[in-house]
């Protein structure tokens, strides 16, 4: 099976099978051989950030001198995005000969009886071939949907776990409250394996904690107080890191992992602050003798290339997959940062499940925008160009064009902006269409 073969299968996946439970995917992985015992692994689930959080460590090991490998979803333009290893994504006969030797073991299973395993579960598999195939020491993991059912959660015993932002998103799965989705994403939670967490949601932090205590697990807890921005541009923030714990509180480990230590995130989104703080406290808690020194932790940092979010593409454009409310209220905060300086311009689209009513109002009403050009992704999950284009005009009194087509959307955006920052934003499929056409002009 070649590259476009088993892109063209996987892609059926969905059609004629669905997520199946955990013993289903743990026999793939047993008939595989169990690729991911040989690696280190650290595991990080949570809502929103989660992959930026990889990025960042995967940017911190493969900088040090690690082989690293990344797992990560999804991908924008390439499925091989999905498989990285020092930050470069594998080549198309790597992962067409990975998904050849995981599809003679599905046939072998549904010959025992056995379920067809899902889209993820094929990813997955495929991924743990691919990075015990190539060496890597060092395997930064990241859950699909979910945490305590996700294929990734078979991992046994990673050196490290990290729960990023919770809030509400993918109710229908994951459940109703912050506190239910919570306790899905603590699901990876592994006896006596320390994690790491964003403890500023008091919901979230209590259910952590509960399971961090039921698992004998050692917790570290981010909060704002741990750092202090020092400096902004239009592709960066500085701040510096302070990173202590009291020893009398007994929901943390009594340490010192940094502090003070100056760091710059590459983006202008202040979450990456929280995101980069994670993955420096999970680096610390794996490797609490220093061999990464903490100025290579900061390079390491700085140096973290992760696709569209808050992604600065070319000067004055940025690309962000925001999608989700908390997503939203994150990227408007940026934008709101960035429009006391200079006016924003907005690229925008959604899918039809997404809130898009409310984030549009949200938009207008808190960001201003000078310029909106809307645009739609084709497909079950559409929703109208000209539909969002007449709920902006609803809230806002700046000229709204709508353009179906995506590339024209583009253009059209970029004509208009003038001297605003344009953000392209309200849906990953959008960024990833961006992503495809910047890519084409740049080989034309």
């Amino acid at each position: 099976m070649n590259y476009t073969e088993a892109v063209a299968y996987i892609e059926e996946v969905p059609k004629f099978t669905k997520k199946n439970g955990p013993e289903n995917t743990r026999e793939l992985l047993r008939r595989i051989g169990r690729p991911e015992r040989g690696m280190k692994i650290i595991h990080v689930a949570g809502t929103n950030g989660k992959g930026s959080v990889c990025a960042f460590l995967s940017s911190i090991l493969s900088g040090a001198g690690f082989r690293t490998g990344l797992f990560t979803s999804p991908h924008l333009v390439d499925i091989t995005e999905r498989f990285q290893i020092n930050g470069e994504p594998v080549s198309h006969e790597t992962f067409a000969r990975a998904f050849t030797r995981v599809m003679a073991e599905v046939e072998a299973m549904k010959a025992g009886g056995f379920a067809h395993p899902a889209y993820f579960e094929l990813l997955f598999a495929a991924g743990l071939l691919i990075f015990a195939e190539e060496n890597v020491e060092y395997l930064v993991l990241e859950t699909g949907l979910g945490g305590r059912l996700d294929a990734t959660n078979l991992v046994e015993r990673p050196l490290a776990c990290v729960l990023t932002t919770m809030s509400l998103d993918h109710m229908e799965y994951l459940g109703n409250t912050v506190a239910e989705i919570a306790g899905e994403k603590a699901g990876i939670i592994k006896e006596g394996v320390p994690v790491i967490y964003d403890g500023r949601n008091p919901e979230a932090e209590r259910v952590i904690l509960a399971k961090a205590q039921e698992m004998h697990a050692p917790a570290w807890r981010y909060d704002d107080t741990m750092r202090e921005i020092t400096g902004k541009t239009d592709k960066s923030i500085d701040f510096i890191l302070n990173c202590r714990y009291d020893k009398k509180n007994a929901a943390h480990a009594a340490t010192e992992l940094y502090g003070p230590l100056k760091v710059t995130v590459p983006y202008l989104a202040e979450y990456q602050i929280v995101n980069s703080v994670l993955a420096l406290a999970a680096l610390r808690v794996i490797d609490p003798e220093k061999k990464i020194s903490d100025e290579q932790a900061a390079r390491g940092i700085a140096a973290t290339r992760w696709q569209g979010r808050m992604e600065t593409v070319m000067p004055g454009v940025v690309f962000d997959g925001a999608h989700n409310a908390d997503g939203i209220r994150e990227f408007i905060r940026t934008v709101q940062s960035v429009g006391e300086k200079r006016p924003v311009s907005l690229l925008f689209t959604a899918v039809v499940e997404k809130e898009y009513e409310k984030m549009i109002c949200e938009l207008c009403e808190l960001t201003r925008p000078v310029s909106v050009v809307v645009t739609q992704i084709d497909g079950a999950r559409v929703v109208p160009a000209e539909t969002l284009a007449e709920l902006f005009r609803q809230h806002t009194d700046a000229e709204v064009i709508a353009r179906a087509n995506v590339e024209e959307a583009f253009d059209e955006a970029l004509a208009r902006r003038g001297d605003s920052m344009l953000f392209c934003a309200g849906s990953l499929y959008l960024v990833g269409a961006l992503k495809a056409i910047l890519a084409r002009r740049a080989q034309s």
